[in-house]
């Protein structure tokens, strides 16, 4: 079962195993380095959006890399992290019961590294809640429902646009697949941070600095196209007050206000428009450069510059408890995005509808 629980480490039962090894952790992470870089791998991998990289060829050393990786991830204790490291590890987990599910071949090991179905659905206890109605189609209580299928983008989703009856969702098996594999994450991400001991925490430092400086450094512009100017980073608020007020911006502030702004999401017009209450405005050159840095009429799409770098500059301004905690200022608004309400996002985005078009009768 060891091969098993090392391909699935999300599972009860694997953290049993882990356990019933009788692993000391502090050992495993001063003596073992080759479970500490998978670990680091998993991290950094997830981080990047592409899963969890490929498995150690070693059973043990991938599943002991399950749990450094979670006490790494505790240690950096952004967010974020947490959030791309749950992810990861549920893409991953998702492709692999897929590749098992689609693997037709005869021959089969002896220990078997497989899932099926049915189990997945008792590991997260939804034997009750989910009904097969046919081969390739299931009912899915709307409770629970719900909050597997919130964080998942598509209209098609969206509970309104379900034909609900009787309190249950019909879902196709892939569409079941997809709501597992929201389960799983749940599961991983709920459980982070933890605190670490001192003993295991002191050997991982350099391990922990690694992710850190890969955070950092991560093009953090993908999957945020909401504009919210109240939930912006206090160093971009300020930026952008400067700019309405008609202040004359030296270059990187300019670049770094552009860049964060062409990041989530606005037009390279709405850019433009915003810089036309300054005296010294040029249209050409204004559009040049913001072309520029979206990448239009470059090789490279620039994203804003880092907390490290605003500080360099001088423009790291006004900072909040937030700020004390992230590497990034497109880290600090995808966490504000992340932790306000879709009602509060609606609103804001209805208010701003009403302002740009035609006033409503009365």
């Amino acid at each position: 079962m060891q091969r098993l629980h090392a391909r699935y480490p999300f599972l009860e039962a694997a953290r049993e195993t882990v356990a019933t090894e009788a692993v000391d952790l502090a050992t495993v992470v001063e003596d073992d380095r080759a479970v500490v870089d998978r670990a680091r791998q998993r991290v950094i991998t997830a981080l990047e959006g592409e899963g969890i990289g490929e498995p150690h060829r070693t059973t043990r050393i991938e599943l002991l890399s399950y749990p450094v990786a979670r006490v790494l991830v505790s240690m950096v204790g952004e967010r974020i992290l947490v959030r791309r490291y749950a992810r990861g590890e549920a893409e991953t987990a998702y492709d692999r019961f897929k590749n098992d599910r689609d693997d037709t071949t005869e021959l089969k090991s002896v220990e078997t590294t497989a899932l099926d179905l049915a189990d997945l659905r008792a590991e997260f206890e939804m034997d009750e809640a989910v009904r097969s109605s046919s081969t390739e189609s299931y009912r899915i209580d709307v409770g629970t429902y719900l909050p597997l299928a919130a964080n998942l983008w598509g209209d098609e989703w969206l509970l309104v646009n379900q034909p609900v009856a009787d309190g249950e969702v019909p879902v196709s098996e892939d569409e079941l697949l997809v709501l597992l594999r929201e389960a799983i994450r749940n599961r991983i991400e709920d459980g982070l941070p933890f605190e670490v001991p001192e003993s295991i925490a002191s050997a991982l430092e350099d391990d922990a600095e690694e992710i850190r400086r890969a955070l950092a450094e991560l093009d953090l512009t993908r999957e945020i196209d909401t504009v919210v100017p109240d939930l912006f980073p206090p160093c971009m608020k300020a930026l952008l007050d400067d700019i309405q007020k008609g202040e004359h911006l030296p270059h990187h502030s300019r670049f770094a206000i552009t860049a964060f702004l062409a990041n989530i999401g606005m037009s390279t017009d709405e850019i433009v428009d915003l810089y036309r209450v300054n005296s010294s405005f040029g249209e050409e050159m204004t559009r040049y450069q913001t072309d520029h840095i979206r990448g239009d009429t470059s090789p490279t799409e620039y994203s804003s510059p880092s907390c490290a770098t605003m500080q360099s500059y001088g423009d790291c301004v006004n900072k909040d408890d937030l700020c004390e905690r992230i590497p990034h200022p497109m880290a600090y608004y995808e966490e504000r995005i992340d932790d306000a309400e879709d009602d509060e996002l609606e609103d804001w985005r209805e208010s701003e509808g009403e302002e740009e078009g035609e006033p409503a009768d009365d």
